[in-house]
Order: structure tokens, then C-alpha cells, then sequence
């Protein structure tokens, strides 16, 4: 009974962002559940500093950040994460501006218009909504970016710097994997991790940063020994790489694909996965690739869907903004 006392003592002293619980198993033991990584109020707290940040930037004589977002047909999702973004910036004191264009607009239109927007001096972040109309081609609007304005992270150029541990505009759901790591002080170094799912814009980043050296230029790196795993692993392999991961970030958009007989105790789980299900009471609702319900009786931390890696993720957006408008001042001066 002092134990259990004892425990719940501790998890009232945990943090809103870093909370753990006791539940009590069948034979009246008292266990800690996973510390859950609260991205919603991280995120909140980054932009807080961002405001800050900027509001000192302006005081100084420099002209606000400026974010331009394309967004092409009317995906009732795109506008919605577009407008998330908006109401982001406009919060921390930059200008941002959505441009809406019909599903109909050919490749060379959309890019011209970004041509137009990268000559643009007063814009200092360009970014087009994906996914694009199947007859864009995605990797040519891309690249068809300024690498300086480039908020997403995308051009071929900001990839290439990253993976060779170069500065650069880091895709920001990668960089708020990173930062949540790094924010919430899960060590990494000489630490197992697997990463499920080898997007060029979201696992391949992870995985890039995880195993990189953090001494290297960038400082992104965090010195984990890293496995990527993908559609094509096989069941029985996945399984085993999970269990032997001291940290799980997995991004394929596949409920469940994570079970607790796949986690190590103790392990870290970041969940950037995200589906819309319909559950057995025909309600809508997001998902995760991780049966977060069982996940968290045995991992030591875990990222809730949602109010996990997602408001991090625009979060970081903010961040390279502010990034591109200082490295663009820097230049003119």
C-alpha cells in the first residue's frame, strides 16, 4: 500500500506534456503506464518561444516573416491542414497567405507560379499543399521551390544537404520526431531504433537523423543504431526488430500495425502515423499506426493520436520559416 502511495505521489509531479499513470493489474499490483509525449502542448510552448523570438526579429528593424501557400483542387483535408498552418503562423507574428488554385490548372501554371513567388523578395516561405492533381507532376513542383524558401524541406537539394550533415530546411515532420526526442530527453545514443516506413519526406529523414553523428555540422545527429523497415519486411522480421528497439517511430498510415507483443518494455513509441477510421459504433475518429490502448501498458513513453507528432509538425513549420526569412536577411545584408 506504501508503494502504490508512493507511486501515484511521483506521477503527480510529472509535467502536462510527460504524464504517466498507475492502473492496477488482476492481482492488485500497482504498474506505471507509459509516459505520454504530449505534442499539443510542446508544440504550444515552441511557438510561444517563436513569438517571442519573432517579435524581437521586428523590433530590431526586420520586416515579418512571410509564408505563401499554394494549394490546388478542394481536398477537404488539404484545406484544412493549410488552414491549421495559417492560423499557426499568424499566432507566432508571421504573414502567410493561401493562394487557392482549381484542380484544372496544368503543371507549367502551378509552375510558373512558384517561379513568380521565388523571385518575390517579400516571401520568404513558398510551400504547395500535397497532394497534388495526378496530372502534376509532385518531385518537379518540389524542386521547383528555392531551396532558401523552401519550408516543407522537400527540394532535392535540402534532402542532399541533410544526408550528408549539412545545415539545411529539414522536413518538418521529421524535425518534430527530432525535437520531441530531444525536448522530452529520450536518449538515443548507441540506442536501437527502428523506423517503419521509408517516405523521402517523413522515415528516410528520421532514420537519417537518428543514425547521423551529432558532432557533424548540422548538429541534428543522435548517434542511434538504426533499421528501416517497410511494407516489404516481412511479418516475423518486423516483430523481431521491434522487440529488440529501444525507441519505435513508425509513419505508414496502418492502424494497429504495432501490438504490444512487438515493444520492449520500457521502449519509446513515436506514433506519426494517421488514419480515419470509422469504429464499431460508426463514429469517425484518427488512428494511429500503434494499438495505443496496449502499447502503453508496456512502453516507457508513447506519442497520443492525435495531439502527438502532428501539432509538432506544424510547430516546426513555423520554425523553418523563421529560419528561411533570417537566412534570406542575413544574405541581403
Amino acid at each position: 500500500m506504501r508503494q502504490i502511495k508512493c507511486l501515484r505521489l511521483v506521477s503527480s509531479h510529472l509535467t502536462s506534456k510527460m504524464r504517466s499513470h498507475t492502473y492496477i493489474d488482476s492481482l492488485g499490483s500497482a504498474s506505471i503506464m507509459a509516459r505520454i509525449l504530449d505534442g499539443k502542448a510542446l508544440a504550444m510552448e515552441i511557438k510561444k518561444e517563436l513569438k517571442q523570438k519573432i517579435a524581437q526579429w521586428v523590433s530590431l528593424g526586420n520586416r515579418a516573416p512571410t509564408i505563401r501557400c499554394i494549394i490546388v483542387g478542394d481536398d477537404p483535408a488539404s484545406h484544412t491542414y493549410v488552414r491549421n498552418k495559417v492560423e499557426a503562423a499568424k499566432f507566432v507574428g508571421i504573414d502567410a497567405l493561401t493562394i487557392n488554385r482549381d484542380s484544372d490548372i496544368t503543371e507549367e501554371q502551378l509552375l510558373s507560379e512558384i517561379q513568380n513567388l521565388n523571385e518575390d523578395n517579400s516571401v520568404d516561405g513558398i510551400l504547395v499543399q500535397l497532394p497534388v492533381p495526378d496530372t502534376i507532376n509532385e518531385r518537379r513542383v518540389c524542386d521547383a521551390i528555392a531551396p532558401e524558401k523552401d519550408i516543407d524541406g522537400f527540394h532535392i537539394i535540402n534532402i542532399g544537404r541533410l544526408c550528408v550533415d549539412l545545415p539545411t530546411i529539414v522536413p518538418a515532420t521529421a524535425l518534430a520526431v527530432v525535437e520531441m526526442l530531444k525536448r522530452f530527453n529520450i536518449d538515443t545514443f548507441g540506442r536501437n531504433a527502428v523506423v517503419i516506413g521509408r517516405s523521402k519526406n517523413v522515415g528516410m529523414p528520421i532514420a537519417m537523423m537518428l543514425h547521423s553523428d551529432k558532432r557533424h555540422e548540422s548538429g541534428l545527429g543522435m548517434d542511434a543504431t538504426v533499421t528501416i523497415c517497410h511494407r516489404y519486411t516481412p511479418k516475423d522480421k518486423l516483430e523481431a526488430y521491434c522487440r529488440n528497439a529501444d525507441i519505435i517511430i513508425t509513419a505508414t498510415g496502418l492502424p494497429k500495425l504495432i501490438k504490444a507483443d512487438m515493444v520492449k518494455p520500457g521502449a519509446t513509441i513515436i506514433d506519426v502515423g494517421i488514419t480515419r477510421i470509422t469504429d464499431e459504433n460508426g463514429k469517425s475518429r484518427l488512428v494511429g499506426d500503434v494499438d495505443y490502448e496496449e502499447v502503453s501498458k508496456i512502453a516507457g513513453a508513447i506519442t497520443p493520436v492525435p495531439g502527438g507528432v502532428g501539432p509538432m509538425t506544424v510547430a516546426m513549420l513555423m520554425h523553418n520559416t523563421f529560419q528561411a526569412a533570417q537566412s534570406q536577411a542575413n544574405k541581403s545584408n
